[in-house]
């Protein structure tokens, strides 16, 4: 999950990444979307592939890059965790914050 996580911190993949979620596209339609010289698009879907969040198949001379979601849905797992384990702990906070509530009226 670091890899993915590592993957997606950089704007220009995320950018790659979006455009795959509509289907495959060859490195050079990648490339076009993103303010790189064609070496550093390369980079950037190395990295890409290396995190398993898309494989490439060759045509002819041209490589096709496909969307992997399996690797996005691990980071989607994790973040659902996390978001459940702080929507108890708001829960918790506002049970505390209405049970000092009650107990200031009483006093006064």
């Amino acid at each position: 999950m670091d890899a993915v996580l590592h993957a997606l911190a950089d704007p220009h993949r995320r950018v790659m990444v979006e455009a795959l979620c509509a289907g495959e596209a060859t490195a050079g339609e990648l490339g076009a979307l993103v303010p790189v010289a064609q070496p550093g698009v390369s980079r950037h879907l190395s990295v890409l592939r290396e995190a398993g969040l898309v494989d490439v198949r060759p045509d002819g001379q041209r490589r096709i890059y496909r969307l992997q979601p399996a690797a996005l849905a691990e980071v989607g797992d994790w973040i659902e965790h996390r978001q459940q384990v702080w929507e108890q702990r708001i829960a918790a906070l506002h049970t505390e914050v209405a049970r000092g509530k009650r107990q200031r009226l009483r006093s006064e």
